[in-house]
């Protein structure tokens, strides 16, 4: 049995929230990578990472979302090495009861375009991933990607730590808000990473919670593996100068049956989201396991509480 399959043994795991806006919420300038605070406000990461410990987060992320060697291509090959392994650490000390799943977002750069060639990307993510699993991460969390392509080239080098390796793309375009930044489907998307050997396929970010179990169903139908689901906290606005997410943790929750029964095995929050958020998807797995307190509809139209 696969690290994953052990993980998920009793049942799904919840993971935890948003980094990006908590760290904003902490001090972060705007436009400045977050992952540059591993190294100059290590103990505002940790309070990130520790908030949802505390919510009980049984999977926690790193800082490291930005640290490869294209999006931040100020920072020397052993600077993103120490920002990598700080990462991990941090969380690991804060968190010491989850498992700890490093974060390995994307180049920022498309390949289609011509400005970065396949090389390059995964050298990136190949010294990213080694460094993140030196550090001793549980496993390597690529995530918000939307193009196929730059994705394989991640998982190849991710799955050459021998850690396991979870994809999470972002699905917010097309009619239907179904498809990738690069018009990839969910179903391709999952043919394509399980013939890299991913271990677990997913989304996250996109446009917030209502789409995420059609998501979920369309991921689950086109493949065996266990599903990732890390929604949005909605979609931002600009109010007074500021970003605003209205989406609520009890709303956000609300969802959780459907998540469910979609198929989702991971479920956690995304931009926007906090702590608040966990505490209410745990408050939600708990009413959940109580068969007492639902029943199917008669209708076929859901689960409604009696």
């Amino acid at each position: 049995m696969s690290r994953i399959r052990e993980w998920l043994a009793k049942g799904l795991l919840i993971t935890d929230g948003a980094w990006g806006t908590e760290l904003q919420r902490l001090g972060l300038p705007s436009g400045l990578i977050p992952d540059s605070w591993n190294i100059s406000h290590p103990e505002r990461v940790a309070a990130v990472a520790e908030s949802y410990s505390e919510a009980g987060s049984e999977v926690i992320l790193t800082n490291t979302f930005r640290a490869n060697a294209i999006a931040m291509s100020g920072s020397t090959p052993a600077e993103l090495d120490v920002i990598n392994r700080v990462g991990v650490a941090i969380s690991k000390r804060s968190a010491p009861n989850s498992l700890i799943f490093a974060s390995i977002g994307p180049t920022g750069k498309l390949l289609v375009s011509g400005d970065v060639s396949p090389e390059q990307v995964a050298a990136a993510f190949t010294a990213q991933s080694e460094s993140l699993a030196a550090a001793g991460a549980d496993a390597l969390l690529i995530e918000t990607m939307s193009d196929i392509e730059e994705a394989r080239l991640a998982v190849l080098a991710a799955k050459r730590t021998g850690l396991q390796v979870i994809v999470s793309f972002v699905f917010d375009t097309g009619r239907g808000k179904d498809r990738t930044l690069t018009g990839a489907t969910p179903e391709s998307v999952a043919n394509a990473m399980v013939e890299e050997g991913a271990d677990v396929i997913g989304a996250n970010c996109g446009v917030g919670v209502e789409t995420a179990a059609g998501i979920c169903r369309r991921l689950r139908s086109a493949c065996s593996l266990p599903i990732w689901i890390k929604p949005n906290a909605g979609m931002p606005t600009l109010q007074g100068g500021e970003i605003h997410y209205s989406t609520s943790a009890e709303y956000f929750a609300s969802h959780f049956i459907g998540l469910q029964q979609a198929g989702a095995a991971f479920i956690g929050a995304c931009c926007g989201s906090n702590p608040d958020f966990i505490r209410a998807l745990i408050s939600a797995r708990t009413d959940a396991s109580r068969p007492e307190r639902y029943r199917e509809d008669r209708a076929g139209e859901g689960v409604e509480k009696l």
